[in-house]
């Protein structure tokens, strides 16, 4: 009976190891396997956590180079250690990687260390070291994340030609760093290397940054990262990247003028997209894939097999977000216990961990265009925002975007300090239904940078107090 389970979760990423804490609380009898020989997955090892942890370092080390004179701080020599940084960084991934564990031996979920492999609707095979295991369960969750893409004929060596992964443990800061994508993962480890001194260029293909975002946000970011000092090259095709000596070349093709031009750098980021990790096991099982291959699942995260369940990104529901992955292992949980597990996709928040950052909930205004649904805007800058003044850091706004007849609150789109933490506010009020006056007549302290967002609330109805 040891190696049978009511759930193997294949996966300890976010969605698995979450899953794994939920179904354990439920009663089921819960293993998780997961390939990495710590648990966390993507996000606690190679993604959030590392970046996050980056951004915040590399901020504070620009600030006191940079900021705090001006606020009558005087510090001098200020210096950069990569390698205690980089001892930072990894210090805060351990602490967390232990703690999931720890997580797991509290909720008695069995920890299955090695690949796992599907080997039929009840049974999934565990590798390790050469050893292999095979175990029963009633149900199976597939949950192993995704995986860096690249551009056709480019090929990522992690050493001059990086993904994320590479980006993140540069053994010294690159004198030019050219990041080809202007999508969120590139902009945030470009910011990471510029504040510590790189010359950064990103090569975007589209004519803006921060695709499917709402466009007044790409805009504005455009501008404060220019003047931050990183430079763009938009609208643009990357056909060649090449390696001479000891550098890198980076062709590329202007897609309106045609021109073509070649910068020479050290290390070059490849930040094009993420694609679904799915094994041959999954494929050779007839498991029903899209056109873009990943896993068709119903209402209750089914797959085309009854008992095999798929959560996060290799599914083909809502965007590839790591709480968006937890909260479907939470719901998949509570539908194998009897309960109602429920995901509502139109309120999931998206956050750029970028300075300022930017945080979306819900539609834009170009989605609600070609939806056809009338709406209204409120927008309240946050150099009004006596919060942000005081500190310094005055720079975006807040933007809701309201439904013209209800006044149901349809989206909302932010740049500026702290607007990662703000939009759990609008998460919850579109969760609950609320209209802007909901959000307008509802008390906020002062000083605080959440007063902006009653300010836009306010100017939905064009009555704002403070512009």
């Amino acid at each position: 009976m040891e190696n049978n389970f009511d759930i193997i979760i294949i996966g300890g990423g976010p969605g698995g190891y979450v899953c794994a804490i939920r179904a354990a609380q439920l009663g089921l009898k819960t293993a998780c396997v997961e390939s990495r020989n710590v648990l966390g997955g993507t996000c606690l090892n190679v993604g959030c956590i590392p970046s996050k942890s980056l951004l915040n370092l590399s901020e504070t080390y620009e600030n006191a180079k940079k900021n705090f004179s001006n606020l009558g701080i005087e510090v001098s020599d200020v210096k950069i250690n990569l390698s205690k940084m980089m001892k930072a960084k990894e210090k805060s991934i351990s602490i967390l990687t232990k703690g999931v564990e720890f997580l797991f031996k509290k909720n008695k979920i069995t920890y299955l260390k090695g690949k796992g492999y599907i080997q039929s609707a009840n049974e999934v095979l565990v590798e390790m070291d050469g050893k292999k295991s095979k175990y029963k369960t009633k149900n199976i969750i597939i949950s192993t994340g995704s995986i860096p893409t690249s551009l056709p004929n480019i090929k990522i060596n992690e050493k001059n030609i990086v993904s994320s992964t590479g980006a993140l443990s540069f053994p010294e800061i690159p004198k030019n760093l050219i990041v080809i994508g202007g999508g969120y993962i590139g902009l945030e480890m470009g910011s990471v290397w510029k504040r510590l001194g790189s010359k950064v260029t990103v090569i975007e293909f589209l004519d803006h940054i921060l695709p499917g975002m709402d466009k007044d946000i790409s805009n504005e970011f455009l501008k404060i990262l220019t003047k931050q000092g990183i430079n763009f090259k938009l609208d643009s095709k990357v056909t060649n990247v090449s390696s001479l000596k000891d550098k890198t070349v980076v062709d590329f093709t202007n897609n309106k003028s045609k021109k073509r031009e070649k910068i020479e750098c050290d290390k070059v980021l490849i930040a094009v997209g993420r694609k679904a990790n799915i094994g041959q096991d999954i494929i050779k099982l007839g498991i029903k894939l899209n056109e873009q291959k990943k896993i068709k699942v119903n209402a209750k995260f089914q797959t085309s097999i009854k008992n095999i369940y798929a959560i996060g990104d290799v599914i083909d529901k809502g965007p590839m977000l790591a709480h968006k992955a937890e909260d479907e292992g939470i719901a998949v949980a509570e539908i194998l216990s009897g309960q109602s597990g429920h995901v509502n996709y139109n309120t999931i928040p998206g956050v750029v961990y970028t300075s300022p950052e930017i945080a979306t909930v819900g539609k834009t205004e170009k989605q609600l265009s070609e939806e056809k649904i009338d709406f209204k805007i409120g927008k309240f800058p946050f150099m009004a925002n006596s919060r942000a003044k005081v500190n310094n850091n005055a720079e975006g706004f807040v933007k809701i975007l309201a439904d013209k007849k209800t006044d149901r609150v349809l989206g909302v789109h932010m740049i500026g300090p702290h607007v990662g933490d703000l939009i759990t506010e609008l998460a919850l009020a579109m969760e609950f239904g609320a209209s802007a006056e909901d959000i307008a007549r509802t008390c906020h302290p002062h000083p605080t940078y959440s007063e902006a967002v009653k300010e836009a609330a306010l100017s939905v109805d064009k009555r704002p107090i403070h512009f």
